[in-house]
């Protein structure tokens, strides 16, 4: 079992037999989470232990600290008595850069939003992502059809989000999963910059709703295609617009709605 889970015992109550009977079952674990750039705390988040660098990298890249995965020259991981820290050493000019942002920020999700102070702070750039080629529905399908073969965590928690990357014919490329779902996102954006992955080069598919956050966060990463499972917010399809994002949600093993770029509409390829 991966840090990610644990094992506990637990009754089971039968509301028609009144039958009781003890259990072991396996539970996604959360855990504080301090991110230090420097020697600077910039954010506690609550995260599941797992593939933690790929999540501090994914996040400094979301948050605007990084722009590559090279910024960081090294993430040591201590234990704590609450919890667990990460320290981040930014290359110099990131850190001055990064030092000379003011920013406050509590953390109890990967938010985009939460520790911004006023509404004139919300962001307002609209430089489009790269287009990408059309992801045809056999694709979309394909990766819907083939992402629980890699959500072993959820598989034995029931509790997790996942975001997957898919090259674009669909096949799969990677995922990751935590309690948090802009946790996953990031740390799928993690693993992909710290492989130097070309953000043209598929697109990516959430287990979640599509949020603005999760737009922006796809954004910054520089894909152009999301892929969500459950439904968009109306902030969400905004957003997506505006940046150029083709956005599909409510995607099923039987099909999916389209929510913005309705100019190019799904390709319809022959299955395989």
């Amino acid at each position: 079992m991966t840090p990610g889970a644990r094992e506990v015992t637990a009754s089971t109550l039968s509301f028609t037999s009144h039958e009781v009977k003890e259990i072991h079952r396996a539970l996604a674990v959360e855990t504080p989470l301090e991110l230090v750039f420097g020697t600077i705390p910039y954010a506690v988040m609550m995260v599941t232990p797992d593939d933690l660098e790929d999540f501090v990298t994914g996040f400094a890249m979301t948050e605007g600290v990084i722009e590559r995965a090279s910024d960081i020259r090294a993430i040591k991981l201590e234990t704590h008595p609450k919890g667990l820290r990460a320290l981040i050493d930014l290359v110099p000019e990131k850190l001055s850069a990064h030092l000379a942002r003011k920013r406050a920020m509590t953390g109890r999700t990967s938010c985009g939003v939460c520790g911004i102070e006023d509404l004139a702070s919300l962001p307002s750039q609209d430089q489009t992502v790269g287009q990408s080629a059309r992801i045809s529905d056999a694709a979309i399908k394909r990766a819907i059809d083939t992402l629980a073969a890699h959500q072993p965590l959820n598989d034995s928690t029931r509790a997790v989000h996942a975001a997957a990357w898919f090259k674009a014919d669909g096949s799969f490329v990677l995922a990751r999963e935590d309690v948090g779902r802009h946790n996953a996102l990031d740390k799928t954006i993690g693993a992909l910059i710290r492989s130097d992955a070309d953000a043209q080069s598929g697109f990516m598919l959430i287990t979640s709703r599509a949020s603005y956050e999760m737009i922006e966060k796809t954004a910054r990463f520089g894909a152009s295609t999301l892929v969500a499972i459950s439904a968009p917010t109306s902030l969400a399809v905004e957003r997506a617009e505006a940046l150029g994002i083709t956005l599909y949600a409510i995607a099923r093993a039987d099909g999916a709605m389209q929510f913005t770029n309705l100019a190019n509409e799904f390709s319809k390829e022959t299955r395989p």
